[in-house]
């Protein structure tokens, strides 16, 4: 890249600089800009970065790095972006109604609250504030609870320390899904700037009472009536371990083991190199817990809460997490097997649903208890919306809703609860988790998945590889004959399928990453051949890694 700092970048990092509504984010672009006049190494560069925005608002919102320009999380980019959804919402006949905001403790997000609540009340939108930084389940909740025509959660979820973000829910409490994103970021694009839009104060703060009614609904969940359980968790650095030792002792439980370095909101997140329960040693602290305390059941929430993982102890003592797979059937099977399947409304069976990615076995557990199964592209937005009767929903990055009811979206703590007392239930009966993963192999079979993801510098790599894929896709994998189902325009994503084989392949949303997602299903005879299939199924699994590998070199 060229490090000159051209007159155009120039002149356009002044006029933000002069646009911009706030002062430390003006004496950080100045400082910035002075730098790259003075040809500091990597400051013209790092100049180019911070102009070439602005962060493109997805049905995800926006989620990028705090610093100064169009291409950072900021206060003047908070405020251009709620002006665009102010006029959003008054396009939909919904101005002046109620707008909930809310925000996790991420550097930032008190300051972005604030600014987005200002330009709404300005707008005349009845803008209510959630007493503090709470689990982003919470925004979503209130969203339905009090009949709002939108909410905002300043969140980062699991990004790195230096991220934050912007969520919006329409007034179904769900996230907003096409053409509004589109609607959203043409209204932003013609919004004034920062220094122009209209704010005032008058929001009204939430009391104790909102949290309070989200709990009471949460502790409603449990099936059955054991409580004995010892329960250690963490929550990485973020907003969730008060909500979720409320949420716990409030449906019977004792109270948690926290992990004490983990328990209070930092939004360096200083014991972890990556805030996410999924990434390698973030829950290392957590099992150490869980076998100090001699626990039943871990959990670990990413910082906004809105995710769950599970940890649990295998026969020889071991403590390990659950894969999101691995969470998702088994809270489904329980799920299904504690209610009466017979009818959820005017002629409906229970609807389960899962993603495209995820593990198929949830379908296999539906047609046993007599359910209905989806599968829908990925996100919450799609899950939520899987349709009538749904109950619960589940992807494989470790989101889990089975509480749709109240809250449309993912929600870590409501899953902790309802596993809580999944895994209090099979203690009262002498078993484990592991054994009902055990029963459902030998009912429908073994279903292993793993992921293969490609980071590429250039983004063109991946639609080449897509192209090629489409071009002349493979024939057979791991020895299996193999059609593709291609689902353009719908989504660029191509599905490969074989007999107890499929691979889905697709760009990231919010990485620069191709994605492969694996899975094998293989028969299981009887619970004595459970072992020598669980072989197979690893073995047919590398080598469809080893295959997909080779397809995207």
């Amino acid at each position: 890249m060229d490090t000159s700092l051209t007159p155009a970048l120039r002149d356009k990092a002044f006029r933000w600089i002069a646009d911009d509504v706030d002062p430390a984010a003006r004496a950080e672009l100045q400082g910035l800009l002075a730098r790259a006049m003075g040809r500091e190494p990597g400051a013209a560069e790092d100049l180019a970065d911070r102009m070439a925005g602005p962060l493109e608002f997805g049905t995800a919102g926006l989620r990028g790095p705090v610093r100064a320009g169009p291409n950072g999380m900021n206060v003047a980019v908070v405020t251009r972006t709620t002006a665009g959804v102010a006029t959003w919402l008054n396009a939909r006949g919904q101005g002046g109604g109620v707008v909930v905001v809310g925000r996790d403790a991420r550097h930032g997000s008190e300051a972005f609250a604030k600014a987005a609540a200002e330009v709404l009340v300005a707008a005349n939108f009845q803008v209510k504030v959630l007493p503090g930084p709470l689990p982003t389940p919470v925004l979503a909740f209130a969203v339905k609870h009090l009949g709002a025509v939108a909410g905002i959660q300043i969140t980062a979820s699991h990004n790195p320390p230096a991220d934050n973000g912007y969520k919006l829910y329409d007034e179904t409490g769900g996230q907003i899904v096409p053409p509004s994103d589109g609607q959203i970021e043409r209204a932003i694009e013609a919004a004034p700037s920062a220094v122009s839009v209209p704010k005032a104060p008058g929001a009204t703060t939430l009391g104790d009472d909102l949290l309070d009614a989200y709990l009471a609904e949460v502790a409603a969940l449990p099936r059955g009536t054991a409580r004995e359980l010892k329960i250690a968790a963490t929550a990485l650095h973020g907003v969730g371990a008060a909500t979720l030792a409320s949420a716990l002792q409030g449906a019977g439980f004792a109270k948690p083991h926290l992990v004490g370095a983990q328990s209070e909101p930092d939004a360096d997140f200083p014991t972890v190199s990556f805030p996410n329960p999924e990434e390698p040693g973030a829950t290392d602290l957590l099992l150490a817990l869980a076998a100090e305390t001699d626990a039943d059941l871990a959990i670990a929430l990413d910082p906004d809460a809105d995710r769950c993982a599970l940890g649990v102890r295998d026969a020889d003592g071991r403590w390990r997490m659950l894969r999101g797979d691995e969470s998702g059937v088994l809270l489904g099977e329980h799920l299904l097997s504690t209610m009466d399947t017979a009818m959820v409304g005017p002629a409906l069976s229970p609807l389960v649903a899962t993603t495209i990615v995820s593990s198929s076995m949830l379908g296999e557990i539906a047609k046993f208890h007599g359910a209905r199964y989806a599968e829908t592209l990925t996100g919450f937005k799609w899950l939520v919306r899987a349709g009538d009767g749904l109950v619960f929903a589940y992807e494989e990055a470790l989101g889990l809703c089975v509480n749709p009811d109240f809250v449309r979206d993912k929600d870590g703590i409501a899953a902790a609860v309802l596993a809580a007392s999944f895994a209090a239930t099979l203690k009262a009966e002498g078993r484990s988790p592991l054994d009902v993963l055990d029963e459902l192999a030998v009912r429908h079979g073994v279903y292993v998945t793993d992921q293969i993801a490609l980071r590429v510098d250039d983004l063109s790599v991946r639609s080449r590889l897509m192209a090629g894929l489409r071009a002349t896709p493979p024939q057979t994998l791991g020895g299996i004959d193999v059609t593709q189902e291609d689902l353009l325009p719908e989504a660029d994503v191509l599905r490969l399928r074989g007999e107890g084989l499929r691979v889905v392949v697709r760009p990231s949303g919010t990485e620069p990453k191709l994605k492969a997602y694996l899975e094998i299903v293989e028969p299981v005879a009887d619970a004595e051949a459970l072992t020598q299939a669980r072989k197979a199924a690893a073995e047919r699994l590398a080598t469809l890694r080893a295959d997909i590998e080779a397809l995207l070199r």
